[in-house]
């Protein structure tokens, strides 16, 4: 089962080469962060505050071959938890097919930052990081 959560905040320190985003259960109030990279955490804030480049940035340029190729980003679903590490996928529809496509947790959230795409974490993933 999918649970519904939004990017609650991101956390940027200078002083740090790891940063942190927070997400949180849409219909509840679990909460839980995941350690991300500068460059991914830049791109986060990035697309969230709509800012583009002169020329596009590898998120801008992935969403921009999804739509070229006619596909449209459905969600995405952090769906496991191994040693500490988050895994997730990125569902695309592709006319009536839909094609998931293996991917770290803040890429795919880079791509999907400042658009309507559904995020999601598999409830076993959920209540192992919250210790329901």
């Amino acid at each position: 089962m999918e649970v519904r959560v939004d990017l609650a905040r991101i956390v940027i320190q200078d002083t740090s080469d790891q940063q942190i985003i927070f997400l949180r259960e849409r219909d509840g109030t679990r909460e839980f962060p995941i350690v991300i990279g500068d460059s991914e955490a830049c791109a986060i804030d990035r697309r969230l505050k709509s800012y583009k480049k002169a020329r596009p940035m590898t998120h801008d340029l992935l969403a921009d071959v999804i739509e070229k190729l006619h596909g449209e980003l459905d969600k995405i679903v952090i769906c496991d938890l191994k040693n500490h590490t988050f895994f997730a996928r990125l569902v695309i529809r592709v006319g009536s097919e839909m094609v998931e496509i293996d991917s770290r947790p803040s890429d795919a959230i880079a791509l999907a930052a400042g658009t309507e795409t559904p995020l999601f974490v598999e409830d076993h993933v959920l209540r192992e990081i919250c210790r329901e």
